[in-house]
């Protein structure tokens, strides 16, 4: 078992990074940065890099649509030659109001888009020249696009690493069984260790029944809030969940239309439907 932590969009970064700092020193294994549409995360993975020296930095998640894949290969092997090795990618799709509402950019295939992200990181790694005939992803550009001038290429530097962990923040269906069949890690949310079975159990079996048996067992990153205290009761109580619920209403409320809010239909499916459509209500 390993222990992380994230940062928050919110709050002071500096701060922040001291907390990792001093968090480091005392056991801390991993440490994740969102993007969402607030800041890019890998700048403050660069910078997060010069400031540790063992905790692993990975991005929770970045979404495969505002970078190429070939861009994202290039970043991840970059943000692993400036941490020395200690980078994770974390990878998700997002959803359809950030995509198409900030980034611009149609919300299409992506379970197979992120598949094909993984395979073409991957063979970019290895320092084979890129080339890729995909449904979202086509290197070089297919004749009558573009000048006609593109070429297959490959990585100028060797990467620190050939196999850079990929985790997928998959969150329903079947790119809950593709994560486990191809992705070294898995980044759910809102995962209750007792529960998560009734929700992700039957795709989780599907997804490592076709696994690489030469890859290493799929990961989970059991996110969720820790609060140690010498009273869980009144003020202090009052105070965590007040804490707590600015994240929470966040996800189940803002990420997404009313009916393309997969943090929503999560909480659904754990049982809490009427808490799910009240905190969405009062959201949007």
């Amino acid at each position: 078992m390993k222990l992380s932590t994230m940062i928050n969009y919110s709050g002071g970064f500096h701060e922040a990074v001291d907390r990792v700092v001093a968090l480091e020193k005392a056991g801390l294994d991993v440490v994740w940065i969102p993007e969402a549409y607030s800041f890019d995360a890998i700048s403050q993975v660069g910078y997060l890099a010069a400031k540790t020296e063992k905790v692993e930095i990975g991005t929770g998640i970045v979404n495969v649509y505002s970078r190429t894949a070939a861009c994202m290969a290039q970043t991840a092997a970059g943000c692993d030659y400036v941490s020395n090795g200690r980078f994770i990618l974390g990878l998700g799709a997002s959803g359809p109001q950030v995509i198409e509402g900030f980034h611009g950019v149609p919300y299409e295939k992506p379970m197979v888009r992120i598949k094909e992200y993984i395979e073409s990181c991957r063979m970019i790694w290895r320092r084979e020249k890129f080339e890729y005939s995909g449904q979202t992803v086509q290197v070089p550009l297919p004749e009558g696009q573009g000048t006609g001038l593109g070429k297959s290429l490959k990585l100028i530097n060797h990467p620190v690493r050939q196999e850079i962990p990929i985790w997928w923040a998959s969150l329903m269906g079947l790119s809950v069984t593709a994560t486990a069949q191809l992705a070294d890690g898995w980044l759910p949310i809102f995962f209750d260790p007792e529960k998560f079975h009734n929700v992700w159990g039957d795709e989780l079996k599907a997804g490592l029944a076709k696994r690489d048996p030469e890859r290493a067992p799929l990961q989970i990153s059991a996110g969720g809030m820790v609060a140690i205290d010498e009273s869980l009761t009144g003020e202090a109580r009052d105070r965590i969940l007040d804490f707590g619920r600015p994240n929470v209403a966040l996800y189940v409320g803002g990420m997404g239309a009313r009916d393309k809010n997969f943090y929503n239909t999560i909480c659904k499916k754990y049982g809490y439907e009427k808490e799910a459509i009240e905190i969405q209500d009062l959201y949007l």
